[in-house]
Formats: structure tokens, sequence, C-alpha cells
């Protein structure tokens, strides 16, 4: 991912090196610009976008698991889509680069000084809201001092994963740590909330394409999330959603209505509730989500998930009439 002497400075070169034709690549992103809502034409110009672009990413990890970043390099694999990371420099990244401590504060250090007011700051994890706590503590900084400072020259930020985005799973009770999501102390920068626990590669990869097309941040809901893939519940566009209004539902995980694609409501499923794109672009190369796999949606990209209610409680309308 980082730049080597003599390599290839620009995603198009890039491209020719892992021996991808420019039409795949166009057809790449008509994909993208589908996923997006947008025209078809778009996508030559989100090609060329992409083709000549490299700019500057930090990337930030907080208290997080790793999950977003491994759903962000393990999308598709070695393929045509992972290719999106060579559209942009990723200058640091202490899960993938080589240094630690000092020696990785001080790079970061370095990156923002050359490239002040410009670079795009994509945080994962949520931050100890307290600087003094001594958690999440590096090269003597706390972790609210190394987010304060880092974002105050970033053009925007995305914050990727609920953890970043609302606190996730850290500022669940009892929050020993103080938990926050960027949003909760990051005031005066843009900051586009991806969220899912992890959220879906493809999601990431649209929002940063947008914004290398387009230079502007796509449109945003209520939470900072963009509507373009949070504008609709799992519900909405759920193959098991008729089932869910004329019934039968599902009354367990192994009865013949849930094996047979009714409604999983009454076990649990958040689905209603849940604002993403599970249901539109699925997960593994738009193979499957959650609820197709026979579990129902737990509401992971949504706020205080962890402690808006049990994985498995039946909703409140679980008793309804055409339960039966």
């Amino acid at each position: 991912m980082y730049l080597t002497p003599g390599a290839a400075s620009t995603l198009g070169e890039r491209l020719l090196q892992h021996g991808i034709s420019r039409r795949s690549f166009l057809k790449f992103c008509s994909i993208l610009a589908s996923s997006m809502a947008l025209p078809a034409a778009i996508a030559p110009r989100m090609a060329l976008a992409l083709s000549n672009a490299r700019p500057c990413v930090i990337y930030m990890s907080f208290q997080e698991c790793t999950g977003c970043l491994e759903s962000l390099l393990n999308s598709h694999g070695v393929a045509i889509e992972n290719l999106i990371l060579d559209a942009i420099s990723l200058d640091y990244q202490e899960t993938l680069q080589a240094a630690a401590g000092h020696q990785s504060e001080q790079w970061r250090d370095e990156v923002i000084a050359a490239n002040y007011g410009k670079y795009i700051l994509i945080v994962d994890g949520s931050i100890p809201q307290d600087g003094n706590s001594g958690y999440f503590v590096s090269a003597a900084e706390s972790g609210l001092a190394r987010l304060n400072k880092t974002a105050a020259g970033a053009a925007f930020i995305v914050a990727v994963g609920t953890c970043a985005s609302f606190g996730g799973i850290a500022h669940a009770y009892p929050n020993p740590t103080g938990a926050v999501g960027v949003r909760d102390i990051v005031k005066d920068r843009p900051i586009i909330n991806v969220s899912g626990c992890p959220p879906i590669a493809e999601v990431i990869t649209g929002v940063l394409a947008y914004y290398l097309t387009f230079q502007k941040l796509p449109t945003l809901d209520s939470l900072g999330r963009p509507t373009v893939y949070y504008g609709k519940t799992v519900h909405d566009d759920c193959y098991r959603e008729e089932s869910y209004e004329d019934g039968p539902r599902a009354k367990s995980f192994d009865d013949s209505f849930a094996r047979n694609g009714n409604c999983l409501f009454n076990l649990g499923c958040k689905g209603p509730v849940t604002h993403n794109a599970c249901s539109t672009l699925r997960w593994n190369q738009g193979t499957s989500f959650p609820i197709q796999s026979g579990h129902g949606c737990i509401g992971c990209s949504e706020p205080d998930f962890w402690d808006a209610g049990g994985l498995y409680v039946r909703g409140p309308e679980a008793d309804a009439e055409h339960d039966d």
C-alpha cells in the first residue's frame, strides 16, 4: 500500500502493472457508480478522477478490533475492487506499518506537516474522551491528544465503523474508558460516519471514490452517514419483508418458516430500525447478508446498539395477530 522508490505514482499506472485493462476498470467504476445510485454516464468521469488521484490518507486506529480494516482489505480478495486503495496514498496506518511508538508518531507528525489542510483522516475505533485517563497512550500522548492534533489539519474525516461513529462496544455500559465517537470530540471538521460492525467494505470504498470524483462530500443523514447507503433500513429491501406484514413469521431459527425465507422479526431481528445497505450490497461479493444466512439483523450500524436491547429480544410487535 505504501509507495516505494520507482513505484507507479498514479492508479492508472498501477492498473497497468496489475494487468487490468481500461475496459475492466470502467466496468468496475460503473458498478461502483451504481452502488451509489449515480447514472452510468458518471463511470468515465470516475475512472479519470481515480486514475489520476493520490491524496494523502492518515488512518488512525483507536479502541477497535481491527475488524473494520480487515473488512476493507479483504472485501473481494486480490481483485480490481482492492485497487481503489491504490488511488490514495496511505501514509500512516499503525496496524500495517512497521514503526511503532515514538517512531510511528514522529512519522505521523511529518506527514501532517507535509500535507496540512489537504489529507483525509480515517478514524477506526472509539476515543477515550478523558485525556488524563491513561487509556490508549502512545509515545506519551493520549488518544485524545493524538486525534485532536491530527484532525486539526484534515480536509475531512471518515469515521469507519460504529465504534468511531458512535462509540460502539467500548461505549456500552459501564464504559470504563469513557469511549465516544469522533463527532463527540471533533466539532470543526466535516465528518462522514460509515457505521457498521464492521461496515460493508464497498461503502467505505464508495465514500472515498465519491470524494475523489466530485471533490465534495456525499449527502449525509442526521447522524452524519451517507444517505445513499444509509437512507433505507435493512428491512426495506429485505427479501423476507413480505411475511413481516402478511405472516407467518419464523418462531425459531430451525423451523420451516425460517428455512423457507420468512421474516425473523419475532426472533429479535432489528432490520426495521437499522439503516444500512446490507440487503442491497450484501457481503462477500454480493453473495449474502446475515438475514439471508438465517440470522436476524443486530442493528450494528445504529448508535448504542449494544445497549439498545439483547440480540435476540423479541420485537414489540412479536405477538401480533399475523404471527400465526
